[in-house]
């Protein structure tokens, strides 16, 4: 079943994460319920926050043709798609930084540029309850970062520059009054 977006002005983004102790069919149906609704909404990652829920999850499906380089050729051609992160933590990181533009499900219509990480390595419990270890470049690294950021209640609004927040502030003003007026 596809769920409600959470948009900025919504308290639970800022709530941070609670671990999952047990994968059991609850989180199961949460998983499948968060996927239904990031491809509803053409996303390629979704935190368990901006559907209201509280658990340390997040899920990311970066299709192939955006899993590319400035080469053109794919970033992580082994990691198969989708994947499900459970209680995540990043373990590492290379100390080069990509810029690159950010949206968000929860800022409908409101992108930035970002500086993350290039390259992460994060452990994380799969789906099937199992532990695992990642290294991702690129966009999926990208998506990892702001993912588990939302997890930790840190938004794209706290990673965009001030002249950027400048420039949308109506935009963002008016999302947090429709947000607050729709609760």
């Amino acid at each position: 079943m596809s769920l409600p977006i959470c948009t900025y002005g919504n308290p639970v983004l800022r709530q941070k994460a609670v671990e999952v102790m047990n994968v059991d069919a609850e989180i199961h149906e949460l998983v499948k319920d968060m996927f239904e609704t990031m491809y509803a909404e053409k996303g390629v990652g979704l935190a368990a926050e901006q559907v209201g829920r509280t658990e340390r999850i997040f899920i990311v499906d970066i299709p192939a043709d955006s899993d590319v380089g400035d080469d053109g050729r794919r970033e992580n051609p082994a990691v198969e798609m989708p994947l499900v992160f459970i209680n995540p933590k990043i373990t590492g990181h290379t100390e080069e930084i990509q810029v690159g533009p950010e949206g968000c499900l929860s800022f409908p219509d409101i992108f930035a540029n970002v500086e993350r990480w290039y390259e992460v390595d994060a452990e994380y419990i799969d789906r099937d309850g199992l532990p695992r270890t990642i290294h991702a470049k690129g966009l999926l690294a990208r998506a990892i970062q702001h993912e588990l950021d939302h997890l930790d209640g840190v938004l794209l609004v706290d990673r965009m520059s001030h002249v950027k927040k400048v420039a949308i502030g109506g935009k963002l003003k008016r999302l947090v009054k429709e947000t607050k007026k729709a609760l």
